[in-house]
């Protein structure tokens, strides 16, 4: 996959889906940055198992939705290691897969529906503008962004989640095609409810079987089953990739 000593940024990654990508990334003798907002103690943890199996990884804190913090989070990173050549946008705002406390469209409200934009949107706008600057200089790079499913099959209605990931998807598109001229490609991993992990911790048993019997492969996604899929967009092997969303759902959503 030639990613060996790339420097990769993953932000949200010190649990869950973001843990994994940083992990298979530093299997692949990638050098990676863990993002993290509150939670030190987590974030080290990575690090150790990182550095336990043979990787490099680092932790840095920094709230995404803050650009002040993401632009001093980024210059850092670029002091001491020279550039970043790959960027995950995993972290968001908190959310919980759990069909029976979800708000409903009449009683949603817009602070909902903005709490979700400034997780999902606003902090992966704050990351990209903070790391253009070093991918343009360089001509290349790669940024993945992390969607879901749920915008092509909205089996449950999570209408402020699902609504901030479509916007997104269309933030990814409009990023690759005026990105594309300096040789960086953006694309979306879209996952399928993924187990486990803290936002599924509550999605009801019967749910989850419910989506396992509409899925062609018979099971839920793991954090594993979405880290290979952004380490293919962010590899070689994806070079000529841009603007797409790749769904990783055992099949659920087809197109």
């Amino acid at each position: 996959m030639n990613l060996q000593d790339k420097i990769v940024l993953v932000t949200g990654a010190s649990r869950g889906i973001g843990a994994a990508i940083a992990k298979k990334f530093a299997a692949e003798g990638a050098f990676v940055i863990i993002n993290y907002l509150k939670n030190k103690n987590l974030a080290e943890a990575v690090v150790n198992q990182i550095e336990a199996a043979g990787g490099q990884a680092v932790a840095f804190q920094a709230d995404v939705q803050a650009e002040e913090q993401v632009t001093d989070m980024v210059a850092q990173i670029a002091d001491s290691f020279g550039t970043i050549d790959i960027v995950v946008n995993n972290a968001l705002s908190h959310y919980t897969f759990n069909p029976k406390t979800r708000k409903t469209a009449w009683d949603i409200t817009w602070a909902d529906y903005n709490s979700q934009w400034e997780g999902n949107v606003h902090g992966t706008y704050n990351v990209c503008k903070a790391v253009m600057p070093l991918m343009k200089e360089q001509m290349q790079g790669k940024i993945i962004n992390i969607v879901s499913n749920l915008i092509d099959f909205p089996i449950i209605p999570y209408h402020d989640y699902t609504t901030s990931k479509m916007a997104l998807l269309g933030f990814t598109r409009n990023l690759a095609k005026e990105l594309g001229v300096f040789g960086i490609t953006v694309n979306a991993v879209a996952p399928g409810l993924t187990y486990p992990t803290d936002s599924s911790s509550e999605t009801q048993e019967t749910v989850r079987e419910s989506i396992i019997e509409m899925t062609p492969m018979g099971r839920l996604a793991s954090p594993d089953d979405i880290a290979g899929s952004v380490l293919f967009l962010a590899s070689d092997l994806a070079a000529f990739i841009t603007g797409q969303c790749l769904n990783v759902d055992g099949g659920l959503v087809m197109r």
